[in-house]
């Protein structure tokens, strides 16, 4: 059944009924196991592996290099859909998903027809950026050194999100001369051992444990400088998450909706003998729909930003192209808040429509609030709203990239210590 039929509204292009068809029979069967697959940690090789056999990693792949040539509203709209069945799925596929983008920016034929060719036979990238612990703000922990010619990787990164179904991770480093470097390296290359250690309290089955590199032999054309790679990365990654919640709203209203049409008990004080004809059971469903319906529109929104950047990066004019890359961050940073808090109010007020058997833990509806609460507690939003009124205010342009770690010790207080 199209969006619109669902009252989901319009895909953001003529063609992306056509697009998505494809793909949602898969999604329905992703959908079928999710709850138990939560409740039980059972890792989703099986979901990533039916993706990987439809060709779901290489959407934004032009046509000639066997994609579908899908542009970034499409692709925001399919992790929608995707995230209504398995958040876990979704985010598990972020890292690929910002390489493929990368890719899809490079200057690099070589890169370019390198990836092109991975990615269409069905390789994923997964993460390894963050440096858990006393991790320094200004440089990575995980270095890149040379030794006789021959290039090694050495560290230990956390939250390496999707590493584990992957063929590839994308590492964060510093390089050989100090400087910030992407390094890509086989999963199942020597010195490389992922461990499914995660224990957060949402997006539980997106592998994001810790990874460690001891001694990884890396090829000299598998290192790029971070300078290089593209400059709407912040607001692409932001994006992804926008999707992500977006589509656990829509997950939220269906199983809230179903629910409470197969309630049978009542209170003594309720407006019907059933909870499908109580009038304020049914606002507060109306009202998880609106917010779903209102997270998605506004994801989509932000997208037609990030397609705008991309197609800038190949116009030729650099000061154009900044300024939607700027752009871009704004339009995610001013929505992140205002997508976050809707959903997130959405997982809560659904046991308003619920009897107090729906906390029952083998309904898995307590999943809902647990992983929007963990993707928004990403890239910090309590940071964005600032921003955003610093720029209405000030024009200031907002950064593009964002770091985590222990700042270096400031001169005047090491003096004192």
């Amino acid at each position: 059944m199209s969006q619109i039929d669902l009252a989901w509204g319009a895909g953001p292009s003529a063609r992306y009924e056509a697009l998505a068809e494809r793909f949602r029979p898969i999604f329905a069967r992703i959908a079928e196991r999710a709850v138990e697959r939560e409740l039980t940690r059972e890792l989703a090789f099986e979901p990533i592996k039916w993706l990987r056999e439809a060709g779901f990693g290489a959407v934004r792949l032009p046509v000639e290099a066997g994609g579908l040539g899908a542009s970034l509203p499409e692709l925001a709209n399919l992790l929608i859909e995707l995230s209504e069945a398995d958040s876990n799925v979704t985010q598990s596929l972020r890292v690929h998903f910002g390489l493929t983008e990368d890719v899809l920016n490079s200057r690099d034929d070589a890169r370019r027809a390198r990836w092109f060719k991975r990615i269409a036979a069905g390789e994923y990238a997964g993460s390894a950026w963050t440096e858990a612990g006393d991790a320094a703000l200004a440089a990575f922990g995980t270095r890149l050194t040379e030794t006789d010619g021959a290039l090694r990787l050495n560290g230990a990164k956390y939250y390496t999100t999707g590493s584990l179904y992957a063929s590839w991770i994308d590492v964060g480093a510093t390089g050989t001369q100090g400087e910030e470097v992407s390094v890509f390296v086989r999963t199942d290359a020597p010195g490389v051992s992922i461990v499914d250690d995660w224990d957060g309290f949402g997006q539980i089955l997106s592998v994001s444990g810790t990874t460690t590199f001891t001694e990884v032999a890396v090829a000299p054309e598998e290192v790029v400088l971070d300078t290089e790679r593209f400059r709407y990365g912040a607001a692409f990654y932001q994006l992804y998450h926008l999707a992500t919640i977006a589509g656990i709203g829509r997950a939220i209203t269906r199983d809230v909706a179903r629910a409470v049409a197969a309630r049978n008990r009542t209170h003594t004080h309720a407006n019907g003998p059933r909870s499908a004809q109580d009038p304020q059971v049914l606002a507060v469903v109306g009202r998880a729909r609106g917010a779903a319906y209102s997270a998605a529109a506004i994801a989509l929104q932000a997208a037609g930003s990030l397609q705008r950047a991309f197609e800038a990066h190949f116009a030729g004019d650099e000061a154009a192209e900044e300024r939607a890359n700027a752009i871009a961050e704004l339009e995610t940073a001013q929505a992140q808040t205002v997508v976050t808090n809707l959903i997130l109010d959405a997982s809560t007020t659904l046991f308003d429509a619920l009897g107090a058997s729906a906390t029952r833990k083998p309904l898995g509806l307590d999943r809902h609030w647990r992983n929007v609460r963990t993707l928004s507690s990403h890239n910090p939003r309590i940071y964005k709203d600032r921003i955003v009124g610093d720029f209405a205010v000030n024009g200031t342009l907002p950064p593009y990239q964002w770091r985590i770690g222990t700042p270096a010790i400031e001169p005047a207080r090491q003096a004192a210590e």
